[in-house]
This record gives C-alpha cells, sequence and structure tokens, in this order.
C-alpha cells in the first residue's frame, strides 16, 4: 500500500545518537520509569528541558541572561512558540523507546519483533527520501546518515542547514540556508559530503522534484469538516490555553 516514504531528521540507527545517549544509560533509564510509573506518563515539561539541556547556551542561558537579569522583554519567535508546545509521553512506549533504541540498538541489529515479526531494515525496498540537518542536537546527521544507509532500496539523502526544526520548517519563500545533495548514504558522512553538491534555499523544491517522479498525479486536499465527525472548535483549539 506504501508506494515511497519520506523522513525528517528521523533515526533509526542509534549508535551515533549524539548527546541524547547521556541520559541514556541504565541507571537513568530506570530513574525515567520511577517517576513515570507515578503518573503513567512522562510529563512534556521534563522532555522539553533535557532538549533544552543539550543546547543550553543558545535555548536557557540567553533567557537567563537577558530576560531575568537585564530584564528585557524576549523577542517573539514562532519556532519556539512551536516548540513550547510539547506533548507527554505515555510510559510503556516512552520506557521501550529509551531500552529497545537508546539503549541496545535493536532496531538497526535486527533484534526487535512485533508479534512474533522480526523487523529488518534492509527489507524496506520502497524509495525513501531522507531529510537530516547538519546542526540537529536531537537526530545528529551521522546518526541519521548511518540509519539511511540501512535501508534496502533507492535512498535520496539530503542534508539541510540548521537544526531539528528550522531545518526541516525552511520555506523556499525566505531564502535561508542551504542543503546538499549526493549519492546513497554509503560509508561516512564526511566522504559522502566531500563529493556532495550544495545548493542555496530551501530544499523544499527538491523534494517537490522527488515526490512527481514517484507520482505525478494530484488529488484534492482534505476537508476535515466532511468526515464523519464533526468539528469541535476552531483551530488552533483551547488546549493550546490549558496550563
Amino acid at each position: 500500500r506504501i508506494k515511497s516514504a519520506t523522513f525528517f531528521t528521523t533515526q533509526v540507527d542509534f549508535k551515533q545518537a549524539g548527546d541524547l545517549k547521556v541520559f541514556s544509560d541504565e541507571e537513568q533509564i530506570r530513574a525515567i520509569e520511577r517517576d513515570m510509573a507515578q503518573r503513567g506518563y512522562l510529563d512534556s515539561s521534563k522532555m522539553a528541558t533535557i532538549f533544552n539541556l543539550l543546547r543550553s547556551n543558545d535555548l536557557i542561558w540567553p533567557y537567563i541572561v537577558n530576560v531575568y537579569q537585564k530584564g528585557q522583554e524576549p523577542l517573539p519567535f514562532d519556532l519556539l512558540y512551536w516548540n513550547s508546545d510539547a506533548t507527554r509521553m505515555p510510559a510503556a512506549n516512552h520506557s521501550f523507546y529509551l531500552r529497545r533504541c537508546y539503549l541496545q540498538n535493536d532496531l538497526a541489529e535486527g533484534r526487535m519483533e512485533f508479534s512474533g515479526t522480526q523487523l529488518d531494515l534492509s527489507r524496506i525496498a520502497i524509495p525513501v527520501f531522507h531529510l537530516a540537518a547538519r546542526e540537529d542536537h536531537i537526530a545528529p546527521p551521522h546518526s541519521v546518515f548511518s540509519g539511511a544507509g540501512r535501508l534496502g532500496g533507492s535512498v535520496t539523502f539530503v542534508l539541510a542547514g540548521s537544526g531539528h526544526i528550522a531545518g526541516v520548517i525552511n520555506p523556499p519563500s525566505r531564502g535561508r540556508y542551504q542543503y546538499w545533495t549526493g549519492g546513497e548514504p554509503e560509508g561516512s558522512l564526511e566522504t559522502w559530503l566531500e563529493h556532495a553538491e550544495e545548493h542555496p534555499g530551501s530544499w523544499w523544491p527538491h523534494w517537490q522534484t522527488w515526490i512527481e517522479a514517484q507520482d505525478r498525479r494530484w488529488v484534492k486536499p482534505r476537508r476535515p469538516s466532511a468526515g464523519k465527525l464533526t468539528s469541535i472548535e476552531d483551530a488552533p483549539g483551547s488546549y493550546v490555553r490549558a496550563q
């Protein structure tokens, strides 16, 4: 049923998962599990704090110095508003993810099973568009590159400028950053970059060209209000005001 797939800053091989590995040993995972057992989920603020700690010079200290100590009003930044809308993680889901991926790397190394079926990444043979971000501190580009190389089909690997969020959300109208294209994700990322071609601006048009190469048919956009369920309220919804 799935003819092609696109992955944005997605890890499947956690051997080079970056600084998050610092928080992913047995002792710390047990502590997280004990905390989640009290409520059944990982509180969204704790996950957001971990991500901020990975880039504390950018995401923590400027606000302490400029806002708390100097009394300056923080500049409005739409991506940070979006980023602060964190999500609670169900305890069972998060525990499985930390142990089987970060701690044991079972998915990439072929030890993960669901309902008796062993997952084998090399059997994924559909065309795949795999995007990594060069300054990504959550899904480091080396980790994404390594995972992309484990897939069995044709993989179009693209490296975007900037980080985990801005590297993906980069409309062509802004004319910002750059991206690199090259061959299949083989060998090391450094070697791949030596032969890659740098392009100015957004990677979105390159992705559009790739999508149209898979299938040029267009479909009408989905209308949520046309389904069986009625709309509750207009976006963004009252939940965003919940404390």
